[in-house]
């Protein structure tokens, strides 16, 4: 009889932010057929992760979706909801806050990282602590050893995601050394959610057999360096096919009273305010504006948008790369949806 090896990943109950976690459940073929229907509900001690009381610690893991695990023989990723010990959502549960089930909202998230050395507790590729290699301006889309640092594991990564049917579309390396970016697209704000989660676990996964961290603070390196972003583009029906200026801008407008931004910048990710200082590529955190190719407003609208007659997607420059993809997705759903 054959076995298979199902890897169940969830999110912890830390804040300001959750880290990822997971264990195996070996299960006989003939009981799993390769659907995520084939996994069943099962659970882990909650008061180990913060997400439950020591004398009622219970806490299961629901699958809702699987990917293939390329790390390893006869593996699957099982993607898992939090829930309680009575079955409903755990108040962890991000997943849970998307109220959208249609996929009209289409997402492509821009996920910043650093590559951090556990031994100089620097980015990789940084001198010793203390020091500094040379100023920003050659590492953004590098070419070389000496500015494009770890692109073994970079690209290890991104055929491990192609493989695991990730719909990854893109890898650079990013404007500080040691800096590097991957693209995530899907039609759905969960399916999204789900599809970073698992490319975040393979990015840890393969960076585990280097002896490499994943560094997702927003603002790893204190100083005249880019700090590090997970940009969030996105689109409904309307802005895919209005052609209409207005409905942009009305779209855009509907992200600026006061309430809408401290509801977004509340799920934006711990330390932002590090990272959305008004230079670098990004906004205040105490402003909003929108602009065309602006690269410095909180909303960009791209460029190719006006050139296909107004047609097309925008792009939220905001969320940090901590931020939870379900969380940032919810919350521009519930900016959007309507119009």
């Amino acid at each position: 009889m054959g076995k298979v090896k199902l890897d169940y990943v969830w999110l912890d109950g830390y804040t300001p932010t959750q880290s990822m976690r997971s264990k195996i459940k070996v299960v006989d073929t003939k009981k799993f057929k390769g659907k995520v229907e084939d996994c069943p509900m099962w659970s882990f001690d909650g008061s180990s992760t913060m997400q439950a009381a020591g004398n009622s610690s219970d806490c299961l893991l629901k699958p809702v979706r699987l990917f293939h695990d390329p790390t390893r023989k006869d593996s699957y990723l099982v993607i898992c909801e939090v829930l309680n010990s009575d079955g409903t959502p755990h108040k962890s549960n991000g997943r849970a806050t998307i109220n959208d089930d249609d996929n009209d909202f289409w997402f492509g998230f821009e996920q910043e990282y650093v590559l951090w050395d556990n031994s100089t507790q620097t980015p990789l590729g940084f001198p010793a602590s203390g020091y500094f290699p040379a100023p920003q301006g050659p590492y953004y889309c590098s070419v070389g050893s000496e500015f494009a640092i770890g692109r073994e594991i970079i690209e290890e990564h991104m055929d491990a995601c192609i493989a695991a049917d990730i719909n990854i579309e893109g890898i650079n390396a990013e404007v500080m050394k040691g800096q590097w970016e991957y693209q995530v697209f899907a039609k759905g704000a969960k399916e999204a959610g789900d599809q970073v989660w698992a490319a975040r676990y393979l990015m840890e996964m393969v960076a585990e057999k280097y002896g490499v961290r994943i560094n997702l603070h927003p603002k790893p390196v204190k100083g005249d360096w880019n700090g590090s972003g997970m940009h969030a583009n996105f689109s409904n029906t309307a802005l895919r096919t209005s052609g209409k200026k207005e409905v942009f801008e009305e779209i855009c407008e509907r992200f600026r009273p006061k309430k809408r931004i401290k509801d977004a910048i509340a799920v934006y990710g711990a330390d932002n305010d590090q990272r959305l200082t008004g230079k670098h590529e990004t906004q205040s955190i105490k402003k909003f504006s929108y602009g065309v190719s602006d690269r410095g407003a909180s909303i960009r609208i791209p460029i190719a948008v006006v050139e296909n007659g107004w047609k097309g997607w925008l792009e939220d420059r905001r969320p940090a790369s901590n931020a939870d993809p379900y969380k940032v997705a919810a919350n521009i759903v519930n900016t959007v949806k309507g119009l």
